[in-house]
């Protein structure tokens, strides 16, 4: 939006040129200005017993749809981003015209409503480019012509028919006029015309002469009537704020009415009626907006005295400053009520101060920025303004109370670098005090203060600013930490149902926190990552800043502030307890010197807060040299400049107790008298005669407010106490008759106030306030980035997240789950980017509580009953969507997002890929079926199950269903509502994406995964020896398999995970003395997992290696089970690549670059015959079993590590088989098939063996055996025998390893050979070799008869 400009008779918004700072303001000046009409509806709409009472839980709604819309525009109009004519004007319209054309509100809300309308007309924020500007002015016109209301009075009929005829003047002159359909135009009005024809001229405007008002005029005004006096100010102030405006520098070039703005000219509106609005002529919309450029006078010829300039223009400054003086002391009617929240009722006129309120406020939003620029008027603001909106601040009037917060707003919005202690005190003083029961505030005045409260947090900016400005700073309160638990305790719905009041504070503190989540994307996030700390002495009240405009400045100093002041506060916690050890405590942090001195100790006390009073006074007033020059230094750090000597004396003694003995009030008054004199020595001659006023003062003091004192002292005993001390002469008595009253009627407290609390703002507080805004340091202005969040948000993390869980499990509406919704999300955001793991961990367990999911199952269909819980399911999609969003920041919160994933295992409605690893992801892509909704895959598998009844499973309940003959019911078909739920149901857990939190695990933080890791070992529990139930043993099963899905998703990562996966297995194997599918699951998951590690990870190869031994460790009975399985997994593990020597060259390659190649070999060697050989070895008792088909599965196994592998010695011994084994027939044929041809497989390695010639005589041996057992159809085994020998005689032949030969001894393989094959089998001598000369055969057959008959002997 551009600049603002006034034109001679509509004032309009034209686009110019500008830059987006100002562009910022005006969209939120316009905001305030709608936001300031919103509390004037509601404020009036409150004082209605209709509309001003508290919600009750029940079927209705939470507040009335008028109330409800008026309160959804407030919450929106300072989060709309773009240009005010491209927002839909019906959104801003609309909840006012519903109030117009109700017929419950009455006349009072009516017209105030209709004053809005008004205001927004005249203001011209419609025009002819703005989008939808026809649908906008016909509602408009037509809601004002269908204005219906209830009639309680006559006057009150007469203002709302002269407010329908303003509007409709101003919808006519304003410059979307021309979107106007006549025809339509012509019905609404005749239509309505009907109605108010009657009144019309009773209600015509009055024509007032607009009179040239200076600032001794006013006195006239004050005797005329108020509809008078009204037209005749805001006539002032038009033209005045119009020439405020151009004499600060705006454009020159603007005319009113045609005219130059010499005062000559009157308005086309004049004889309009306005109440306390401005109309079209009275202002321009906010045009406040300044170029920088221009802020000096155009020409050097205009150099003229300012003063004298501007008073040559008959509406210049000096007359605002008149009319700003005049209105405040309109507010000045209840100086003599006192400021408390019970003594300030309701006894004045209320028109008086709303009228005065409504001028300000529009004077503001007219020219709020300029204003700064103009000294005395903005003195003005800042002193006298300020101070009466304090005081009707506290008013009983809801009305009051909301004009008060609007100009405060404005105040902000415009002059905020100028307020900075003015807004700490309004915080302090007014919103603390009467947003909170305790204080005495009636319902409706927290309300309204809640309602500003929420506004001023819904400005962007707003807690940054109160943070480093007023909670960084020592002199000032933690005005941000007070109303962040102001609205998280006001969020907590106490001994009560949720009303509109909860839902109020929860809006304001979501609005904080989104704003802190609005600001991550905007930088400066890691900032927060240097720490302060205090290496030397530095005295903490005199910290500067080198440059409050920059960033790279101000954020270090404002950090290094709130360590100075957090460490003070801690200090002043030991210093409470023990004074010495406090001081001691300041000094080991370098908060004060090593060696005490007496400036640091003053200051000490003079700017911590929490000090315990007592304490201070007794250090103060004791004797001691040290303590009296604190005492001094003390009293110098007041400012009691042009300051009244009771005024001064109050704000000294309110800092620490008066000691009750003598001798220290006189110390103590006499530093404050020396002090007082040195800087207000006007009245008083010297510092004995301050010190001799301020005992008589004390005295006084005693003497009027103590109740013991029957005979109280009158004025005269006091001025004749008080005789002759001013050197020797009297003080005037009009001054001490000024201090007399002063103490009768405001009590010196000398005791400090009981109980925690915000104190009330007294004239002598606002005077010293007024001093200190002098020397404060400047307002930091924050921009849009994150500078300060991660402070910020430590703070009041805990509270949100407990204020917001508490609404959310209080709450009955969707509406207020959403908004609860948004914000657990927005501060995972926060916690998430600011790497706050411990408040992620905190929000998750949070959350998990309201899934229900964790909760024992007390309903007979629990997913039903979860389709119908609409709490339940939006509490899930949070939790497993900020699990995937925010994993990598969550650490202990797993463990019960797992709970959550176990107990939806259970009921059977988790997908079936949660378990799956990168692997089974690419498998299952290819398959055409692959993302089929998760509603397809469950909806049958679940609809079978409504609607049957529930049986006994047990026992002794299936045994009485017996007895009793009960006969299973037949399956009812589900409701629709069923049906409904069931759908839902499955829709939510579909957006949970609850598989992506394993397959994307490869992306988690190392600490993240490890957590999630170790969570699902926790969840799937310690193994026990002997029974568990079948459920416990499914979640077992279930947490293994996702461990082992992420460990597979993880292996680039495997070194971080594997201890602890390795040990999980571990404990489940060597614990397991049954079969059962969770050691299944162990075993063939560790097989798995080598099976796809070991190829890639040779560093980690020897480690999963060893890790088969636990296969070895298993049960007997276990292995027997699982034995063919084992075999076909661990195959590939052993030679699927290349065998074992290939296998372990691979393990060796790492380790031969950090040692000698021959250590490396060898440690390759012992590794691969080790666990070969125990693998052998398993698989050799295996083959004994008493069981035929495990017999057999185990001598193919058997087979394939045989045969698989190259260059492996095979194990050399004998089988025991001393039992009689049942149908052995067929496993005999099956190991001595595995026998050749094993054997054959390795012959040519075996054969370089020194002891080849004893397995060789074994072989034989062996089949020898087997050709002497009696056995069923061993015909079978006897035929095969003869064949299987005489071909591995033909290949032992072929290959060279049998061969004639004439050496004799025991080692020899061709005597050695037929000495054995010729008892079995005389002739396979002659088949395998028929061509051998006969003299060589009987040679050996000689001599190998003799061997034999030697070997015998």
């Amino acid at each position: 939006m551009g600049r603002l400009r006034l034109q001679s008779s509509i004032n309009a918004i034209e686009e110019e040129p500008e830059d987006c700072e100002a562009t910022s303001s005006n969209k939120t000046a316009l905001g305030c200005m709608i936001n300031s009409e919103i509390g004037a509806v509601l404020a009036v709409m409150r004082r209605n017993v209709r509309w001003g009472g508290r919600y009750v839980s029940g079927d209705d709604q939470l507040e009335h749809s008028l109330i409800q819309a008026l309160k959804n525009l407030r919450r929106q109009i300072f989060s709309w981003q773009n240009e005010w004519h491209s927002v839909n004007p019906s959104l801003y319209l609309q909840p006012f015209l519903e109030v117009i054309r109700s017929d419950e509100t009455g006349a009072p809300i009516t017209g105030v409503a209709l004053s809005s309308i008004h205001k927004i007309l005249t203001l011209d924020v419609l025009d002819v480019n703005t989008v939808n500007v026809e649908d906008a002015m016909h509602l408009v016109v037509d809601a004002v012509t269908s204005c219906r209301f209830e009639v309680t009075d006559p006057a009150s009929e007469e203002i709302v028919l002269t407010k329908i005829l303003q509007v409709l003047l101003a919808c006519m002159k304003s410059k979307a006029s021309v979107m106007l359909n006549v025809d339509n135009t012509e019905q609404s009005l005749v239509k309505g015309g009907s109605s108010i024809n009657n009144e019309v001229h009773a209600c015509s405007s009055h024509h007032v002469m607009f009179l040239n008002v200076s600032g001794p005029a006013l006195s006239i005004c004050i005797g005329l009537p108020l509809l008078v006096l009204s037209s005749l100010l805001i006539k002032i102030l038009k033209f005045t704020s119009f020439s405020l405006v151009q004499t600060t520098g705006l454009d020159t070039d603007y005319s009113f009415s045609g005219k130059s703005g010499n005062g000559s000219g009157t308005s086309e509106y004049d004889g309009q009626l306005s109440s306390g609005v401005f109309n079209s002529a009275s202002s321009g919309l906010i045009s406040g907006v300044m170029d920088e450029s221009n802020a000096s006078t155009d020409n050097g010829k205009d150099a003229v005295p300012y003063d004298l300039h501007l008073m040559t223009e008959p509406y210049g400054v000096p007359c605002m400053v008149e009319i700003f003086h005049f209105l405040c002391s309109l507010l000045n009617v209840v100086e003599h009520t006192g400021m408390g929240l019970r003594a300030n009722s309701i006894t004045f006129d209320e028109d008086v101060p709303l009228f005065a309120l409504g001028l300000i406020n529009s004077a503001i939003e007219l020219g709020g920025p300029a204003m700064r620029h103009h000294p005395r008027l903005l003195s003005l603001i800042q002193d006298e303004l300020f101070r009466n909106l304090m005081q009707f601040g506290l008013s009983a009037s809801p009305l009051i109370l909301s004009m008060v917060c609007s100009i405060v707003l404005n105040l902000y919005q415009h002059l905020r670098t100028e307020l900075k202690l003015q807004l700490e005190a309004f915080f302090s003083c007014v919103i603390l005090r009467l947003a909170q029961s305790r204080y005495g505030a009636s319902y409706q005045q927290q309300e309204v203060a809640m309602e500003a409260l929420v506004d001023f947090c819904r400005q962007k900016t707003f807690m940054v600013e109160m943070y480093a400005n007023l909670d960084c700073d020592i002199t000032c309160g933690n005005v941000f930490e007070d109303l962040a638990n102001l609205l998280s305790k006001s969020a907590f719905p106490v001994n009560c149902p949720l009303s509109s009041m909860h839902i109020l504070a929860l809006d304001g503190l979501i609005a904080v926190i989104q704003g802190m989540a609005e600001r991550i994307g905007n930088g400066s996030v890691g900032s927060e990552s240097s720490p302060v700390n205090l290496e030397e002495y530095t005295p903490f009240w005199m910290v500067k800043c080198e440059n409050y405009g920059d960033p790279d400045h101000w954020v270090p100093f404002v950090r290094r502030r709130k360590y100075i002041k957090r460490r003070l506060m801690i200090g002043a916690d030991h210093f409470n307890r023990d004074p010495k050890k406090g001081l001691e405590f300041l000094q080991g942090t370098h908060l004060l010197p090593e060696k005490l001195d007496p400036q640091s100790v003053a200051c000490f006390f003079r700017y911590t807060a929490g000090l315990d009073k007592n304490l201070v006074g007794d250090f103060l007033g004791n004797h001691d040299e040290f303590c009296v020059q604190v005492l001094h230094e003390f009293a110098g750090t007041f400012d009691f400049q042009d300051m009244n000597l009771d005024t001064a004396l109050r704000l000294f003694l309110e800092t620490f107790r008066l000691p009750g003995e003598s001798q220290k009030i006189q110390r103590v008054l006499e530093a404050f008298s020396g002090r007082y004199y040195e800087q207000s020595p006007q009245i008083l001659a010297n510092k004995d005669a301050a010190l001799l006023l301020s005992y008589s003062l004390i005295m006084l003091n005693t003497d009027q407010h103590n109740v013991q004192v029957k005979k109280k002292m009158t004025e005269e005993d006091f001025i004749r106490n008080n005789r002759h001390i001013n050197g020797g002469n009297d003080l005037p008595r009009e001054f001490l008759s000024e201090l007399y009253y002063s103490i009768c009627k405001n009590e010196i407290r000398t005791t400090p106030e009981q109980g925690a609390g915000f104190a009330e703002m007294t004239p002598s507080r606002w005077i010293d306030l007024m001093h200190k805004s002098k020397k404060t340091s400047p307002y930091v202005v924050s921009d849009s980035r994150a500078y300060l969040d991660h402070d910020m948000f430590a703070i009041m993390s805990g509270p949100t997240i407990a204020a917001i869980s508490v609404v959310f499990d209080h709450a009955e509406y969707e509406d207020v789950y959403q908004t609860c919704i948004d914000g657990f999300l927005a501060v995972a955001k926060i916690s998430a980017c600011h790497h706050l793991e411990d408040v992620l961990d905190d929000l998750v367990v949070s959350l998990c509580k309201f899934t229900t999911l964790l909760n024992p199952s007390s309903v007979e269909e629990p997913v039903l009953a979860f389709g119908d819980d609409a709490k339940a399911r939006m509490a899930t999609v949070t939790v497993f969507t900020i699990a995937n969003r925010y994993g990598d920041f969550i650490r202990t919160g797993w463990r019960n997002i797992l709970d959550c994933i176990l107990r939806l295992h259970k009921l059977g409605l988790l997908p079936a890929r949660v378990a799956s690893d990168a692997a089974d992801d690419s498998e299952m892509s290819s398959d055409p079926g692959h993302g089929k909704p998760l509603t397809n895959s469950l909806s049958s598998a679940h609809m079978q199950s409504i609607g049957t009844p529930r049986r006994s499973s047990g026992l002794m309940g299936r045994f009485s269903q017996l007895l009793s003959l009960d006969t299973e019911e037949p399956r009812s078909q589900p409701t629709e509502q069923q049906l409904a739920a069931h759908q839902r149901t499955l829709q939510t857990i579909q957006k949970c994406h609850i598989d992506s939190i394993f397959t994307e695990s490869k992306f988690l933080q190392a600490d993240s995964l490890l957590q999630l890791a170790r969570a699902l070992i926790w969840a799937a529990g310690r193994p026990q020896k002997g029974n568990t139930s079948p459920e416990d043993e499914d979640t077992a099963v279930f947490c293994l398999e996702l461990l082992i899905a992420i460990t597979l998703n993880n292996r680039d990562r495997i070194g971080l995970l594997w201890q602890g996966v390795y040990e999980h297995i571990a404990s489940i194997v060597q614990s397991t003395v049954v079969a059962s599918a969770l050691v299944e699951k162990a075993v063939f998951g560790l097989l798995r997992i080598c099976q796809r590690l070991l190829p890639y990870k040779e560093n980690l190869a020897d480690e999963l290696l060893r890790s088969l031994q636990l296969v070895l460790k298993l049960d007997a009975r276990v292995a027997d089970q699982y034995c063919e399985q084992i075999t076909q997994e661990i195959g590939p593990c052993c030679g699927s690549y290349g065998g074992v020597r290939c296998l372990f060259g691979a393990v060796g390659r790492d380790a031969r670059e950090a040692m000698a190649e021959a250590e490396a070999a060898k440690l390759c060697e012992d590794i691969g015959k080790d666990m070969w050989m125990k693998l052998v070895q398993a698989l050799r008792k295996v083959c004994l079993d008493q069981r035929e088909e495990v017999r057999n599965h185990a001598l193919l196994s058997l087979q394939m590590c045989l045969t698989g592998v190259d260059e492996i010695c095979l194990p050399i011994g004998e089988p025991s088989n001393s039992k009689r084994i049942p149908n052995i027939e067929g496993t005999l044929v099956l190991a001595l098939k595995l026998l050749v041809k094993v054997f054959l497989h390795l012959l040519q390695e075996l054969s370089q063996l020194s002891s080849f010639c004893k397995l060789w005589r074994n072989v034989i041996g062996r089949m020898e055996k087997y050709m002497k057992l009696k056995v069923k159809r061993g015909e079978k085994l006897q035929e095969l025998v003869p064949e299987l020998l005489k071909n591995i005689l033909f290949v032992m032949k072929t290959k060279g390893v049998l061969v004639p030969t004439s050496t004799l001894g025991g080692d020899n393989v061709w005597e050695q050979t037929w000495l054995h094959v010729n008892k079995i089998f005389p002739s396979l001598q002659s088949e395998v070799f028929p061509n051998q000369d006969s003299e060589v055969l009987q040679y050996n057959q000689t001599d190998a008869g003799e061997t034999a008959s030697a070997q015998n002997e």
